[in-house]
């Protein structure tokens, strides 16, 4: 079950209003078989700290390292992680699938 959208939210704000550096990661499309529903939300802080789900294993592990990036740089990204069918099957899955995520630095200001 995915995190309630509104405590990510909530927990952005209260990490910013403690001074810390946040990113929010956001799920903006999905294809396929995806762990998380469109809107899914992570938070992660500049220490590598998160709140949320937006997928799972090395995708969340990728988007982490992508926000803490954001939050250096001050910029925003439009990450894109899939697995086509064919590669699903062979790994023992029943279909692939895709997932866009974008990534955010939060300031106070």
């Amino acid at each position: 079950m995915s995190t309630v959208k509104g405590s990510v939210l909530e927990t952005a704000r209260n990490w910013t209003d403690e001074g810390r550096k946040v990113a929010i990661a956001t799920v903006v499309s999905t294809w396929g078989s995806a762990p998380q529903p469109t809107g899914s939300q992570l938070v992660i802080d500049a220490d590598g700290n998160f709140e949320g789900s937006v997928s799972g294993g090395c995708v969340e592990g990728d988007v982490i390292v992508a926000s803490e990036d954001a939050i250096n740089s001050g910029k925003p990204e439009m990450l894109e992680f899939g697995v086509d069918n064919e590669t699903a099957w062979r790994a023992g899955l029943a279909c692939g699938g895709r997932i866009r995520i974008y990534v955010e630095p939060i300031t106070r200001d």
